[in-house]
């Protein structure tokens, strides 16, 4: 038997354990052969000599990321700052000051100054509840649009056009519409954060599942896979990567459909979009500028959470592989 014909033997017993849910396929930890070479242990079966921790001290860094990660996006930060203080104390005449506030002054009275700090802090709360809504139902919605469309070329030619020009419509034109039909509470501005945040899951999705090699296809049709155990088992976890990188890009534009959603709609509890045009008639720009540096703020930290999924995901796949 030549060496290609065993690895495609091997290939072909491994589909078939997965496909049946047995896990006792998988290959085993290499163990030393009664009959192999003896494997020295120990520093003194060798003879060799172990490094003296004492003589040899590093200093290792104390996070599992890379130092880059943490030192750019911060050096960044700061030079942003150091700009906009500049701009703040010496550009601008002091009667025009309004216009930037300086960083001291955005963070005395919008965050440090309680009723400003519980006021943001309330809308941006039903900002979210919104944006996190309206994700769920575009990423249930959007995953299942996909995976129809992977599965019959009809449904991808009857319904993808209509996914795309969905994407291109202006939001800002539909949203009148939007509080005609539905009202103007929480569910119209839930429609809105799923108009504008369906369309990156479900191409991402339907990528990511018609990226499956057809080597790969070839080897489940040799077991007589039908249709449900080829999607579950191989086309699904093949597109995961893809599908997460679709769920990053769909949090924020539900932050931003929520925020405009909320602008318009001016009934309800108000969200951190009717408080920025509030700032904004008052001429307060020290709190407007806090709404939006928190709005931001949310978003990040929904991009940095999707982020961190996609690396768990990466990594099992190259512990699969």
């Amino acid at each position: 038997m030549t060496a290609a014909t065993a690895r495609s033997a091997t290939a072909a017993t491994l589909v078939a354990a997965v496909m049946a849910g047995d896990n006792s396929a998988a290959p085993a930890e290499a163990a030393p052969s009664s009959g192999g070479t003896a494997v020295p242990e120990t520093a003194a079966d060798t003879g060799l000599r172990t490094p003296d921790p004492g003589n040899h001290r590093k200093l290792r860094w104390p996070f599992a990321i890379a130092p880059i990660r943490i030192i750019a996006p911060v050096t960044v930060f700061l030079l942003v700052i150091s700009a906009w203080t500049v701009v703040s104390h010496f550009v601008l005449a002091a009667d025009s000051r309004f216009l930037l506030p300086p960083p001291e002054s955005v963070l005395s009275k919008g965050l440090l100054n309680a009723a400003t700090r519980t006021e943001i802090l309330t809308a941006l709360g039903a900002t979210v509840q919104i944006a996190l809504t309206g994700l769920a139902i575009a990423i249930v919605v959007g995953v299942a649009f996909a995976v129809l469309m992977s599965q019959a070329r009809w449904a991808e030619y009857s319904l993808y056009p209509y996914a795309v020009i969905l994407q291109t419509i202006p939001v800002l034109a539909v949203v009148p519409l939007f509080g005609f039909w539905f009202g103007y509470e929480f569910g119209s501005r839930v429609i809105v954060c799923v108009m504008v945040s369906l369309f990156p899951v479900i191409t991402n999705t339907l990528f990511g599942l018609k990226s499956v090699q057809p080597a790969e296809h070839d080897l489940f049709t040799l077991h007589g896979a039908n249709r449900w155990q080829r999607l579950l088992k191989l086309q699904l976890p093949a597109a995961l990567p893809a599908m997460i990188t679709g769920f990053k890009i769909s949090a924020g534009m539900a932050i931003i459909g929520s925020i405009v959603a909320d602008f318009f709609f001016r009934q309800g509890d108000p969200g951190i979009g009717r408080m920025i045009d509030v700032y904004r008639q008052r001429l307060a720009t020290e709190e407007l500028l806090t709404a939006l540096l928190l709005s931001s703020l949310v978003g990040l930290i929904l991009f940095w959470a999707f982020d961190f999924l996609a690396a768990r995901v990466d990594r099992a796949h190259g512990k699969r592989a």
